[in-house]
């Protein structure tokens, strides 16, 4: 985390990191919903059900887990220098950005394979600019990544 503290990115990093971040708050996993139902084949309804499933797992997942460990963030603890984000709770542990981004990224690939590195970029991007951001510790997002993918790829099992 002083190694966090301590950078200051180009300005072009500096916007990749923010726009990732506020693209992980949710919007950008809802907004996925209408190109699927507009362009996608027959398997587009179940492909919006497990999006739908995975995420409010996720979301009930990282929820529990944050008041249950309390873990607190590290911007609490030491600041990032270049950028003063508002969290938006108190705790850490796990990444929600990290569990939702994976949630998401692991089933839609599933379902639509030739997207895979776009919807990867995006998740990992999300996933990284909380730790560039000073809001998580990396074994936050990488903890939230793994239960992401889990709980995408179980919920994807589910409807296959």
């Amino acid at each position: 985390m002083e190694m966090v503290g301590r950078w200051s990115p180009p300005g072009w990093v500096r916007v990749w990191i923010c726009s990732a971040s506020r693209a992980g708050d949710g919007w950008l996993w809802a907004a996925l919903a209408i190109p699927i139902l507009w362009l996608g084949d027959s398997r587009r309804y179940d492909a919006i059900a497990v999006l739908a499933l995975s995420s409010a797992s996720g979301i009930c997942c990282f929820l529990g887990l944050k008041r249950l460990i309390s873990r607190p963030r590290p911007c609490t603890i030491a600041p990032v220098g270049w950028l003063q984000l508002e969290p938006p709770d108190r705790f850490s542990f796990p990444s929600g950005h990290s569990i939702t981004a994976f949630a998401i990224t692991v089933p839609l690939s599933m379902f639509y394979p030739a997207f895979w590195t776009g919807l990867m970029f995006c998740a990992v991007s999300v996933a990284f600019s909380r730790i560039a951001l000073g809001l998580h510790f990396m074994s936050d997002v990488v903890i939230g990544a793994c239960m992401g993918a889990g709980i995408g790829y179980t919920a994807y099992t589910l409807f296959v």
